[in-house]
């Protein structure tokens, strides 16, 4: 959620709020810098990190539990940072030739969205891989990437007139399919877990639509509603693909079920079925079939879910994110541009009205619910490469490296135009003493071959040697 290019609320100096891949994280960017917290309970909402040396950050995002956090700000708007956060260190950036308007993240792929091409990078190095250009006008920089290493597809608009979606492939580099998703232009994209489905809504905002990839065969069609039209800014799958997340410039926030009417099975199911006889009978056959009578339409109105349940939220017309997590039941998250992430309980059995259970300040404007915590540190095994102690302050005697202590410590970089004419492609300063920028990235993403939840609290970039940013250019151009 950017909220950079519309009017937020004027109590709150958030700028961006994201969820990381798995949704047990939280980043904020705000006018005064960025904040991370951890998502693991209700009644608490726990930050791992808060960083007050940089300003009017627009764009911040984790690679799932990792260290590993992708930044832009307002004041550099066309360059991208690489940092280790809880060092304070930055591992490179990169200059490109037009405003960053989306980044998105997976183990093996970065991609950069501007208004007409992306750019997909190797996340291990971050050399650019490959770049599509001239895509249709996308002001917004919508676009999805599956966070699934073994389906790594990246969705984007096709058309600004009608709603079609182009799923490129980033792992071996070429393009899957077109989906003819809308008659309106695209709105919202989100892959499920598995990268095998994916929704799609358009600007007209009254349905939604769920596709098997890369077949682009649709699966589901669910109606939002039909009394006006809306626009839904997010769109989000739960962890096991059951339930799907639609929220929008609305109050009411929609939870849909992904589940297809059962066939009963049998001996009775082979039974020839008596015919009924009499007006009554013949009015119960009409019904039962009403594609023999009525408009197409008509029919596939009818046809189509409505929300298994709903959020009514206590404002309308900010614009928000939302997330199906487990806090260890079954949860709606909700963080809106009013500053507040608000928590609901999900009933996945019966579904219907969901009741708020506790909302939480993440703008820095103090909140008695809101304590500072840094126990996520100490579960992914870096609390002492961190400088934390158990406790939630930093240590006294070896504090946390900050962006403005290693900036002074290392020469100021140029300023992205001017790098980007004068440094050319894949130029790369390190200091032969130090980690290179392509080895630190490579242990970001490294992890053990064990179960995908225990592997995503092991990222991390575990060395403990001090080194300088990492400068790495490249001229999109």
């Amino acid at each position: 959620m950017n909220l950079t290019s519309q009017h937020a609320d004027p109590n709150s100096n958030l700028l961006f709020a994201n969820f990381n891949q798995d949704y047990t994280s939280l980043a904020v960017g705000t006018k005064n810098g960025y904040r991370l917290f951890s998502l693991s309970a209700v009644d608490k909402l726990e930050q791992i990190y808060e960083n007050v040396d940089s300003s009017d950050i627009c764009i911040v995002e984790r690679l799932f539990s990792s260290s590993l956090v992708a930044i832009v700000s307002l004041s550099a708007p066309r360059k991208l940072k690489v940092c280790h956060f809880k060092k304070g260190t930055e591992i490179c950036n990169y200059s490109y030739s037009n405003t960053i308007l989306a980044v998105r993240l997976n183990r093996k792929r970065l991609i950069v969205a501007l208004e007409e091409s992306l750019y997909i990078h190797n996340i291990r190095d971050m050399k650019v891989l490959h770049t599509i250009r001239d895509t249709p006008p996308n002001p917004e920089g919508l676009c999805a990437l599956s966070v699934n290493g073994d389906n790594c597809y990246l969705a984007y608009p096709g058309s600004n007139q009608v709603g079609e979606v182009q799923i490129f492939d980033t792992e071996n580099l070429h393009a899957v399919t077109m989906i003819p998703a809308h008659d309106s232009p695209l709105a919202a994209l989100a892959f499920d877990p598995s990268g095998t489905k994916i929704a799609t809504a358009s600007e007209k905002g009254t349905v939604i639509r769920v596709y098997i990839i890369p077949e682009g065969t649709k699966l589901f069609e669910f109606r939002r509603g039909v009394k006006r039209c809306v626009s839904i800014g997010c769109l989000t799958f739960s962890a096991d693909s059951l339930f799907l997340c639609a929220s929008s410039n609305t109050e009411t926030v929609h939870i849909f079920k992904l589940e297809t009417p059962k066939e009963s099975g049998g001996a009775a199911s082979t039974r020839p079925t008596e015919e009924p006889s009499g007006w009554m009978g013949y009015l119960g056959k009409a019904l039962m079939t009403p594609a023999s009578y009525l408009p197409t339409q008509v029919t596939d109105v009818l046809s189509q879910g409505r929300a298994f349940a709903q959020v009514k939220l206590p404002f309308s017309g900010l614009k928000n994110v939302c997330a199906l997590a487990t806090l260890p039941k079954p949860r709606v998250l909700i963080a809106a541009a009013d500053g507040y992430l608000y928590m609901y309980n999900l009933d996945p059995s019966d579904g219907g009205d969901c009741t708020l259970l506790k909302q939480h300040r993440l703008d820095g404007q103090q909140d008695p619910n809101m304590p500072v915590s840094q126990s996520e540190s100490t579960r992914d095994g870096e609390g002492a490469e961190s400088g934390y102690p158990s406790n939630s302050q930093p240590c006294s005697e070896s504090p946390l490296p900050t962006f403005a202590d290693v900036t002074q410590k290392t020469p100021p970089s140029r300023s992205p135009s001017r790098t980007t004419e004068e440094e050319g492609l894949g130029s790369l300063k390190t200091a032969s003493s130090h980690p290179s920028a392509e080895d630190l990235l490579s242990q970001a993403v490294d992890y053990p071959h064990d179960p995908p939840a225990t592997g995503l609290n092991t990222l991390r970039l575990d060395d403990d040697n001090e080194f300088p940013p990492m400068i790495h250019h490249t001229d999109p151009s």
